[in-house]
């Protein structure tokens, strides 16, 4: 029997099976390639691709594919196979260097927004090689970049790649500011905590709004909810741990450091936790946990759902990103350090993401805006679509001294002078977590809350990337010229401080009474998917992403436009589900249900004349005056979806689909609820909330 450090990663092509498979020189470079970001010459990637197709195949591989992450928000792959005809009616097994390197899948069917025409099929994948190759269903897989035939980013991937690049690049040159010269790449780090429900999958098949939208369209509450909070962190229910230890053995085999499980406080709702590592090959593992957990819950009679509201009345699914920036000799920039030389050196990136959150806010909440996040954020179980910064009292108290030029007090302590020379130490997790703050810090990183279940964690990273890389960028512009560097960086932090500390805020990001402060300090406040989207081409926006060659404006402007139609296609497709599911199916089955109801109230009738109305009176009339407001919302919803539909302003259409669509859903959905209270277990046409929340034991 093997060992899970024996499986660990053993399907993946990773440095320690370079090292085994590799020449010393071709694994060299590839280790420049990996740690330093080196060009990788044609000669080694054909060494490379040799080895890869040996090791694949003694996995039993048959194929390979070039992996990539469309703007659809899933991944994407096309199967080749190994074999090539050797010319006596047998096969060789080949894969040369180019097939590595590049591929060529048709562009024309995935999201370009207005990049491609319809007939300009060519794309073009190209390998990531800082991300390791594994295998998946007996296929060799590729981390690759998309891109158009013009060269335009069609993925998620390669403005990440990109901005990456920026925050490496800047941050090396603050870094050299300070003396260090031994520093040769800074990274950011993720490590994205995963929410998600498992149902049973015979009640879900039997549901088709789970089925063509992810979420329940309808559904009474059950009589119980999360009320008791009793499922949050209880024992894990013996057919949910098969399933968590089946997802372990196949995520560790391909290497996803998946470490923390548990039940989280929705019913039936739980949550897996990697450690962090880099942001791209993060961003790759997410992707391939969200996969993996489908497939694997599938095997075990269940579903998966990753929709950020998959039920109303208890909470969604989040997915929390934590994020930090270290460089390759093992420093975290956002530790907080035990001497002053390092605590200047982090106040100087502390206030650097300060600053970014604060100019980038609207930014930050388009990276996490969708149609299924809009029903999540700002209650009880997410930040509110305001942006702010939780740092805890004792970094809070160390920046106002540095504002007020004054001293910092810290408990057992002498007072200290706040200066360049002489910084206070405080120790890291020093403070309380916010659980209701959209971008807290908590010890050495930042956790940004506001993702959702089935976000991508490239564009929440890309723009957390970029608009720091921004910041440095300005700030090693200002010391690098500064005569006096120690008294130049203390104004600059203090600078810092004052211009941007409206984005920090300690309390409940949940009181009405924040809300109405963040309105009073100038932060934005964007409820919705189209009101934030209305701002991704702002000209500050605009010119943050070209100054820092993450994308084009003509990249922002397709990006934009595909952001908006999906908006406007997801609800179109709830929207007509909500109308199919209540057409053939409710109305009808409340109808047959009053009939046989009025039937035996008309039994009972004839033979206790006198007496007062009976239950089945009492419903029939109850139903006769709902099905008449449910068919009245039914025809409502019919006309708005049909003229939002036919808009032809793709921000246009997100918007009526916003403030018409979703509301004419709203009001159908309350209607068509309190029918499934009056209509009998049996002759409801879908399981319940209750069938479906408790239903995995």
């Amino acid at each position: 029997m093997t060992t899970v450090r024996e499986e660990f990663g053993s399907l993946v092509f990773d440095e320690a099976t370079m090292r085994e498979k590799l020449p010393k020189e071709t694994f060299r470079q590839m280790q420049k390639t990996l740690h330093e970001g080196k060009r990788l010459q044609p000669e080694t990637a054909s060494v490379v691709a040799n080895a890869m197709k040996d090791w694949a195949i003694e996995k039993g591989a048959t194929h390979f594919t070039h992996w990539f992450q469309p703007m659809t928000g899933v991944t994407a792959e096309k199967h080749d196979g190994f074999l090539t005809p050797s010319g006596d009616g047998k096969i060789i097994m080949e894969f040369s260097g180019k097939e590595l390197v590049r591929g060529e899948p048709d562009a024309s069917s995935f999201p370009s927004g207005g990049l491609r025409a319809t007939f300009e099929a060519r794309g073009y994948t190209a390998w990531d090689p800082t991300s390791y190759a594994f295998i998946k269903d007996k296929t060799l897989c590729i981390p690759t970049a998309f891109c158009s035939y013009g060269g335009e980013a069609l993925d998620k991937k390669t403005p990440l790649l990109r901005s990456m690049e920026a925050i490496n690049r800047e941050a090396l040159r603050v870094l050299r500011l300070f003396g260090n010269t031994g520093v040769t790449s800074v990274k950011t780090t993720v490590g994205p905590e995963q929410e998600y429900f498992l149902i049973d999958k015979e009640l879900y098949d039997r549901r088709p709004d789970l089925i063509y939208t992810g979420r329940t369209l309808f559904g009474a509450k059950a009589p119980k909810g999360q009320e008791l909070e009793d499922h949050y962190f209880g024992t894990i229910k013996p057919r949910v741990k098969a399933y968590m230890e089946d997802l372990n053995a196949e995520l560790w085999r391909l290497g996803v450091l998946a470490k923390t499980e548990h039940n989280e406080v929705a019913p039936a709702q739980h949550e897996l936790a990697p450690v962090f590592t880099t942001t791209n090959i993060a961003t790759d593992h997410n992707q391939l946990t969200m996969e993996v957990m489908q497939k694997v819950a599938r095997r075990h009679g269940m579903v998966c759902l990753l929709h950020e509201k998959p039920f109303a009345g208890v909470n969604g699914s989040g997915k929390h990103n934590n994020w930090s920036i270290s460089t390759n000799t093992g420093v975290n920039l956002l530790e907080p350090g035990e001497t002053p030389f390092e605590n200047a050196q982090f106040l100087l990136f502390l206030t650097a993401v300060i600053r970014a959150v604060d100019e980038y806010q609207d930014l930050l909440r388009i990276s996490v805006a969708s149609a299924g996040n809009d029903h999540r954020l700002g209650a009880n179980e997410a930040p509110p679509a305001v942006v702010s910064m939780f740092l805890g009292e004792e970094l809070a108290a160390v920046l106002d001294a540095i504002e007020k030029e004054g001293s910092y007090n810290a408990k057992d302590r002498e007072m200290m002078k706040i200066g360049v020379h002489v910084l206070p130490k405080f120790p890291k997790d020093s403070t309380d977590r916010n659980r209701t703050s959209p971008f807290a810090f908590t010890g050495n990183k930042f956790e940004f809350r506001m993702l959702g279940s089935s976000a991508s964690v490239a564009d929440a990273n890309t723009v957390l990337n970029t608009a720091v890389a921004s910041v440095l960028r300005d700030f090693a512009d200002r010391l690098e010229g500064a005569e006096d560097f120690a008294a130049e960086l203390h104004n600059l932090i203090r600078d810092t401080v004052i211009a941007h500390k409206r984005i920090l805020f300690n309390g409940n990001g949940y009181d009405d009474a924040w809300l109405r402060e963040a309105e009073k300090r100038g932060l934005s406040n964007y409820k919705t998917t189209p009101e934030a989207l209305a701002h991704f081409l702002d000209e500050k926006n605009v010119r943050l992403f070209t100054s820092m060659g993450v994308f084009s404006e003509a990249e922002l402007r397709s990006r934009s436009e595909i952001y908006e139609e999906n908006y406007a296609k997801i609800l179109n497709i709830e929207a007509l589900t909500m109308i199919d599911m209540t057409k053939r199916s409710i109305l009808p089955a409340v109808s047959k249900f009053a009939g046989s109801l009025a039937e035996s109230a008309s039994s009972v009738r004839r033979v206790v004349t006198e007496a007062p109305l009976t239950y089945e009176e009492e419903t029939v009339a109850s139903l006769s005056r709902l099905a008449p407001s449910a068919a009245e919302k039914l025809h409502v919803l019919e006309n708005a979806n049909m003229a939002a539909r036919a808009l032809e302003d793709s921000a246009a259409r997100a918007m009526a689909y916003k403030d018409t669509v979703l509301p004419a859903m709203t009001e159908l959905r309350v209607v068509v609820d309190g029918l499934e209270t009056l209509v009998s277990h049996d002759a409801w046409p879908y399981p319940s909330y209750g069938d479906l929340l408790y239903s995995v034991r």
